[in-house]
């Protein structure tokens, strides 16, 4: 045999070798768009579905409208293989075409209203929304107790919320207030009234989670999860309170799709597979939020929630509508309220 076929084999063995470790990567990894580290314990989980499935899933730091604009922008050559937002934009992201119908294991246990009927989105979990309030950070200040309360100066350049255009939190937060202050899904006039009003306080508002800005005490007072408030208190033994607004506030789901046209999807129906399993649901409860699925929630994970009388003034709503309607907010708080 000649020194050029020798090589020739050689080139070629190693290219078969390439392909193959490249084609095996791609067999074991799901991307997963909006599943950040520090959000909901996203790194908990994201460890969990890569011991117990073999899959891996890299972090993503987008928030839910960052996540449905790229799904969008990707269509016709779809990256992602899955996707993690508030309901609303599972709602809008099915409207746009870019998920796929799939029923995960643990399907039958999802209450109806909490998912799509053909398995375009389902809930995983839910927050409440409220103050997340570093204590240490008020420096001698009374912690706020109301919507009304963040409106009062003493609190000015304290408070942050993320921003109600973009995040879906921050869109969360403008429903609670607009809901609180006698608004409706129709009507969004008392929260931009209120968005006016608090822009005299100087409030912070970022486009991303702003966990560890809290704890670090440079927001002392973010609207925020109540799953985010009991991680800084139990887990990272932060001077974090959580307060539920004497006015009232909503209850919201987190959702999660399959892509169309996913690159990796039987990938990503695996990882759905395990978010919604007894081992993954229990990872949200000790998270600290409220699984979909109730019998996984322990009583110890119950035990740091506040009392019953406190959540009941946190009230679920048509989440449709609040779809329907998230855009022309989002409009009109850019063009009167930021």
């Amino acid at each position: 045999m000649t020194f050029g076929r020798y090589a020739f084999l050689a080139v070629r063995s190693l290219a078969t070798l390439l392909l193959t470790a490249a084609g095996t990567l791609h067999a074991q990894t799901a991307i997963c768009y909006n599943c950040p580290p520090e959000w909901a314990d996203w790194a908990t989980e994201l460890r969990a579905i890569k011991e117990k499935t073999g899959v891996t899933v890299p972090p993503d730091n987008k928030n839910s409208g960052q996540s449905l604009s790229q799904l969008v922008a990707e269509k016709s050559s779809p990256v992602a293989d899955m996707v993690y937002y508030g309901v609303t934009f599972g709602i809008q992201a099915k409207k746009e075409g870019v998920t796929a119908a799939y029923k995960p294991a643990g399907w039958s246990e999802i209450p109806d209203g909490l998912k799509d009927s053909e398995g375009h989105w389902f809930t995983i979990h839910s927050g409440t929304l409220g103050f997340m309030v570093n204590t240490a950070a008020l420096k001698g200040k009374t912690v706020p107790r109301s919507w009304a309360d963040l409106l009062k100066p003493e609190y000015k350049g304290l408070i942050g919320y993320l921003d109600p255009a973009s995040a879906f939190v921050g869109y969360v937060g403008a429903v609670a207030i607009n809901s609180a202050r006698g608004g409706s899904l129709d009507n969004f006039t008392p929260a931009i009234d209120y968005f006016k009003a608090l822009r005299r306080n100087q409030p912070i508002v970022p486009k991303q989670t702003s966990y560890a800005r809290v704890l670090s005490g440079e927001i002392a007072i973010l609207l925020d999860y109540d799953f985010n408030a009991y991680r800084a208190k139990y887990r990272d033994k932060a001077p974090v309170e959580f307060v539920i607004p004497a006015e009232g506030t909503v209850v919201v789901p987190y959702v999660m799709s399959l892509t169309a046209g996913a690159p990796n999807a039987s990938n990503g129906r695996k990882a759905l597979d395990f978010v919604l399993s007894d081992e993954g649901q229990a990872i949200w409860a000790n998270a600290f939020l409220r699984p979909v699925r109730a019998s996984a929630i322990s009583a110890q994970a119950q035990s740091h929630f506040l009392p019953a009388s406190e959540y009941a003034r946190a009230r679920t709503i048509d989440y449709a509508k609040m779809a329907e309607v998230q855009k022309s907010f989002s409009d009109r708080y850019l063009r009167e309220a930021q």
